[in-house]
């Protein structure tokens, strides 16, 4: 799948995880002989959209290169239940000292990369864009941008330092919407996004006036989100946001507006049941 992070951030967010959660050592795996080898599956239960396959591979990696995993699907790829995901063979005791870490990754952000592709299948044809936002869990953002990726939908900023989004308490502490427009482009690189909140047709209008590019329209109901596409006539690039799950995303979408943000992609993340099972 296009879009991996770095190598470098994946070894070091792997490392941060293993040292949470073996500390100093697998108290439980002292159980087991040392020098047993065993065979495991990892296997999905129920339908959704695969992502994380690099963190997996990452965490037996670190803990015992000698472990040989054999990937049966890769990240973006829809699985079904009863799939047999990867097939892996080693140490026992470094198994199971990665087992729930790696279920952790993989379950996260394939919930994330699931919930992500109802989302985009829910406008499918419509040709807008489903976003993500800044709601993310935190330590698991660049991961979970990357999952709502092999979902089908689209990253908007990942952090504050790529993008401007002024909302309403920039716009109160500028002074108006001209002003904040303002010193955002007397304040920012060439090439930088600059988006800006309103939440009334009126505060539209005074962006549309601004020479505004970019602007979200903040929690407009589907009257006001038509009569605002109408207004903009393509001046800016409009997005949607508030209000939107998977029964109103698809009627959102076809009142003309470009984009619709979808918090839900990221903060509210069911994972997938997934399960090692030794062989």
């Amino acid at each position: 799948m296009s879009g991996l992070p770095e190598r470098s951030l994946i070894i070091g967010q792997v490392k941060q995880v293993l040292a949470e959660d073996l500390g100093s050592g697998d108290l439980t795996a002292r159980l087991l002989d040392e020098h047993v080898e065993a065979e495991a599956r990892i296997l999905c239960r129920e339908s959704a959209v695969l992502c994380g396959v690099a963190w997996a591979g990452e965490v037996y990696r670190q803990l015992d290169p000698a472990i040989v995993i054999d990937w049966q699907a890769a990240d973006g790829d829809s699985i079904v239940p009863g799939q047999i995901i990867c097939r892996l063979c080693g140490n026992s005791r470094s198994l199971l000292s990665g087992e729930r870490t790696v279920l952790n990754y993989l379950q996260t952000l394939s919930g994330t990369a699931t919930i992500a592709h109802r989302y985009a299948e829910a406008v499918s044809g419509t040709g807008v864009k489903i976003l993500d936002t800044r709601k993310t869990i935190p330590g698991l953002r660049l991961q979970q941008k990357y999952a709502v990726r092999c979902g089908g939908c689209h990253n908007h900023r990942v952090g504050l330092y790529d993008a401007i989004l002024i909302k309403e308490n920039h716009v109160q502490v500028a002074g108006s919407i001209a002003a904040a427009l303002k010193k955002a482009r007397e304040t920012v690189p060439a090439g930088v996004s600059i988006e800006i909140e309103v939440e009334s047709m009126s505060e539209l209008k005074e962006a549309l006036v601004a020479d505004a590019r970019r602007v979200l329209l903040d929690n407009f109901d589907l009257r006001m989100l038509s009569e605002a596409v109408k207004l903009n006539a393509g001046q800016a690039r409009l997005e949607a946001s508030g209000g939107v799950d998977l029964q109103t995303i698809r009627v959102i979408a076809e009142t003309g507006v470009d984009d619709i943000s979808v918090g839900a992609l990221t903060k509210n993340v069911r994972a997938v049941d997934l399960s090692m099972l030794f062989v």
